[in-house]
């Protein structure tokens, strides 16, 4: 009877769970999917590319970036020749992860090749601040039969570049098949009707997904300012017990996020983070390390990949919760952009998930507090990035970048934290370049007072014409 008493209350507890999850995420769990874990390019691509040439109805294919180079000019050869085939293939893509990594002659190319493509959030001058909005999700969507949701875009830097002797990115997705491929076309549909027509109903019925698998699955597809990715992370971090595994390319938690991670430490959850140790855009390098400091005083374990750049964005918790998809833990990923992530909730691939992060350590270095309280790598290597590999994370580095130099300078200025050698150096960069700023100013006050007369102008003229369209 104790025992019967013993699996209803973990029952209870679990349906308790599941359904604050839902809430929480705003995605509902699906149950009957299979999952399988792909880990870099090197598993990732082929099995796109297989997916896409056995495409019999239609392909959604959604990335921030996808760059012109030999990868991406594959991808597109694949995309044109399904699209001859008869088969209905849509593309979205990222204005502003495009900049500068693909021409218009490569959309051109696309769009007369039959392939239908939509950019998102192009510079408008009825939206003065719209480029603050990104698409930074990456998936794909097959005949509504399978789909993977992933942290790789496409580009020559996740194969790597053997004659330079450089690695390839570090990353990872997933193949999904079964019921929760819905939720991910229904996903896609919803950016693609932001951008012009929408997708037919019945195209997205014709094909419903049946049982693949064992596995539950959600699809949290996050929007700007909906927040549902960060009230996810943080609720993860209040309920685990007893590990927390996190990797990250662009980390930049807030403040809400850091006392959730360092109180999980304290209350002796195991909790580590696994972060690049070179970047993409070298001029924050300076600033990776800034945040480090209360969580390695809490507990919180704290790496550094050792490889050209840790792309991937994960989490694994208990053994029971995993995550895998786009979103970063930084303010950009968590409220400003278009984001998809698949959430599982399996013990057999959480488990999975625990040896690919613990695989992953062994190439990683851990950062640590000396006996002066000061963060340390010891031993590490030195990796760069050459400026010809880099992917476009700019972002979302730049939002990791600014939360750093925000809370320094406040420390700084409140005296509410002790700093050290990281946050000392980043205050000079600072300094000087406020100074800078304050001798340009000084000697050349237009230099500041006609960008910010136009600024104004530009945002008074779209409020005014935001405000005769709604009133017509």
């Amino acid at each position: 009877m104790k025992q019967r008493n013993d699996h209803q209350a973990v029952d209870a507890v679990r349906v308790l769970a599941e359904n604050s999850l839902s809430r929480v995420a705003g995605a509902e769990l699906v149950r009957g999917n299979y999952v399988r874990l792909l880990k870099n390019a090197s598993e990732n691509y082929p099995a796109w590319l297989k997916a896409i040439n056995g495409a019999k109805q239609r392909i959604h294919f959604e990335s921030y970036i996808i760059h012109e180079d030999e990868t991406g000019q594959q991808f597109a050869d694949v995309l044109i020749a399904k699209a001859r085939e008869g088969i209905r293939v849509r593309v979205i893509y990222d204005w502003m992860g495009g900049l500068g990594n693909a021409s218009r002659r490569f959309w051109t190319r696309l769009r007369r090749g039959g392939v239908e493509v939509r950019c998102y959030n192009p510079p408008r001058l009825d939206s003065p601040l719209g480029w603050l909005s990104r698409d930074h999700r990456k998936m794909l969507s097959i005949d509504g039969r399978i789909g993977f949701v992933t942290g790789l875009c496409v580009g020559k830097m996740w194969v790597g570049y053997p004659e330079k002797n450089i690695p390839p990115w570090r990353d990872t997705g997933i193949e999904l098949r079964g019921p929760a491929l819905a939720d991910l076309e229904r996903a896609f549909a919803q950016i693609w009707a932001m951008l012009g027509e929408e997708i037919p109903a019945e195209e997205l019925s014709n094909h419903q997904p049946i049982e693949a698998g064992s596995l539950n699955v959600r699809i949290v597809a996050s929007l700007p300012a909906t927040a549902g990715m960060i009230r996810l992370d943080q609720f993860v971090a209040a309920l685990a017990r007893e590990r927390l595994w996190l990797s990250d390319a662009y980390y930049g938690g807030t403040t809400s996020y850091v006392q959730a991670l360092r109180a999980a430490a304290k209350d002796g959850v195991d909790v580590r983070l696994l972060l690049p140790n070179s970047t993409d855009i070298p001029l924050l390098q300076p600033f990776s390390r800034a945040g480090y400091r209360s969580l390695l005083e809490a507990g919180v374990r704290v790496f550094e990949w050792n490889g050209p750049m840790m792309h991937a964005k994960t989490a694994v918790a208990d053994g029971r919760w995993s995550r895998v998809g786009s979103t970063n833990l930084n303010v950009a990923s968590w409220f400003g952009n278009c984001e998809l992530d698949a959430v599982i909730e399996d013990e057999t691939f959480a488990r999975e998930m625990a040896a690919m992060f613990l695989q992953d350590l062994t190439n990683a270095t851990e950062i640590v507090l000396d006996a002066r309280k000061k963060v340390r790598a010891p031993g590490e290597p030195r990796h760069h990035v050459p400026s010809s590999t880099t992917g476009g994370g700019s972002a979302g580095r730049a939002a990791a970048g600014a939360i750093r130099i925000g809370n320094a300078i406040g420390a700084a200025f409140t005296d509410r934290r002790e700093l050290g050698p990281v946050e000392a150096r980043l205050m000079i960069t600072v300094g000087f370049l406020l100074l800078g700023l304050a001798l340009l100013f000084g000697i050349y006050p237009r230099a500041l007072s006609t960008p910010v007369v136009v600024i104004f102008i530009w945002i008074s003229i779209t409020l005014f014409y935001r405000a005769f369209k709604l009133y017509r």
